[in-house]
Formats: structure tokens, C-alpha cells, sequence
């Protein structure tokens, strides 16, 4: 008779403490979804691919790629919603400098697309190197577009100059692959000439462009492109 009055009792407390623990759980799941739109920006990372975490995805290229693809709409919709990402050094959150130096790990499976003076559109040396680049997935989760302007002539025209050369590699690879998931991975950034110049040691990786020639000025007229996998 103990024994069952022991189990009796033990079931009665069990069946008390659920409700409380439930409404303590719901309570808690409320609070990090109201902090999370709050400032989805600033959220902490969520596992939202099944993606491999390669070695190259540190924690502050985790939240500017993040940041990027929240403001292109990828992470809510799904979709490219006439992508225009934020301030640029709002996105970053780091340094030119620093932004720049968290791609050195990617040398290896990135490019730059390079344009000529004043020129927003790819030419076959381009468009053979975005194809190249593209098709070589190797699972990678987003494909990243970065594209810049050298600091030459007005800040306001060189600015609309890079957005102009992202949405054109953008449109290259809609027509070129016809991918239905194509505008769930490309994220676009584009810096203008005010954030993230490119120095003379990209000269070292794949580019287009014409000849040997390679000054920054160069290749700041450009559109990186990479895929990257990160689980963020």
C-alpha cells in the first residue's frame, strides 16, 4: 500500500509540474522570438542549412554574410526581393580592411570580374570566369557577389556604378543556368568606391580583365564572386 501511495503521489506531482513547465518553456520561446525581431540582424546565428562549416567561416564572416542575405530578403522570403543591401560599413561591421581580409581563405575558389572604365556590363572573358566559378559548387550554400567601383568621379555615381555590376552578374546567371533555386543563393553587396578598396595583392587570384595589367584601380572596377559554405 506504501509503495502506491509513494507512485500515487510521485504521478500527482508529475501531473502538477507539467503545466507550470510548460508555460515556463512557452514564456522563454516568446522572449528569444521577440528579441530576434527585434534586431534580426544582430541575432545570434541559427542553424538555418544543412551546409558543412569549412574552415574559412569565422564568426564575423558568418554575421556579414548574415547581414547581407537578411538584407537581400534571402533569409525571410527566400527569394531576391530587389536586393539592396544596407549601408555598406552598417553590413560589414568591420574595418575595410579587416572586411576584405575575411575572404583570403576563399583565393582559392573565388574570382574578380573586372570592367572597364564607366562599364556595368560583362564581356565573354567575364562571363567564362563567372561560369567557371558558378558551376564549381562544391556544396556551397550562397553564392556571394561583392561588387565595387574604383574612386574615380562622383561617390554618389560610383556607387549606383557597383550596384549596376551586381545585378549584372546576377542576370548573367539567371539567363546562363536557369536555376530555380538560383534566388535563394545569391546574396549581392555592393561598396561603391567608399568601403573595401581592393589593394595590388588580389593581383594574385583569378581575375579577368585585359592583359597583365593589374593596378588597384583596376580591380576595384570589379564583382568578387565565390560560393560559400557556412552553416549559419
Amino acid at each position: 500500500m506504501i509503495r502506491w501511495a509513494i507512485h500515487g503521489a510521485i504521478g500527482l506531482l508529475a501531473f502538477l509540474l507539467a503545466p507550470l513547465l510548460i508555460t515556463v518553456w512557452v514564456a522563454s520561446a516568446r522572449a528569444q522570438i521577440a528579441e530576434l525581431e527585434a534586431d534580426p540582424s544582430d541575432a545570434p546565428a541559427v542553424e538555418l542549412a544543412s551546409a558543412a562549416n569549412e574552415g574559412y567561416c569565422s564568426p564575423e564572416l558568418k554575421r556579414v554574410l548574415r547581414r547581407v542575405l537578411l538584407s537581400c530578403g534571402l533569409l525571410s522570403s527566400g527569394e531576391v526581393r530587389g536586393c539592396q543591401p544596407l549601408e555598406a560599413k552598417s553590413v560589414a561591421t568591420v574595418s575595410g580592411g579587416d572586411f576584405n581580409a575575411l575572404f583570403e581563405p576563399l583565393s582559392e575558389r573565388a574570382a574578380i570580374l573586372q570592367f572597364g572604365n564607366a562599364d556595368t556590363e560583362l564581356d565573354a572573358d567575364d562571363t567564362a570566369l563567372l561560369d567557371q566559378v558558378f558551376a564549381d559548387q562544391r556544396g556551397g550554400s550562397y553564392f556571394f557577389v561583392v561588387s565595387r567601383a574604383s574612386p574615380d568621379g562622383d561617390e554618389a555615381f560610383n556607387r549606383q556604378l557597383s550596384q549596376k555590376r551586381g545585378e549584372a552578374v546576377l542576370d548573367h546567371l539567371r539567363e546562363r543556368f536557369q536555376d530555380p533555386q538560383l534566388d535563394k543563393e545569391v546574396g549581392l553587396l555592393w561598396l561603391g568606391e567608399e568601403f573595401a578598396q581592393l589593394d595590388k595583392e588580389f593581383c594574385t587570384w583569378r581575375r579577368s580583365g585585359k592583359g597583365d595589367r593589374c593596378t588597384s584601380t583596376d580591380l576595384n572596377r570589379s564583382a568578387f564572386v565565390a560560393w560559400i559554405d557556412c552553416r549559419l
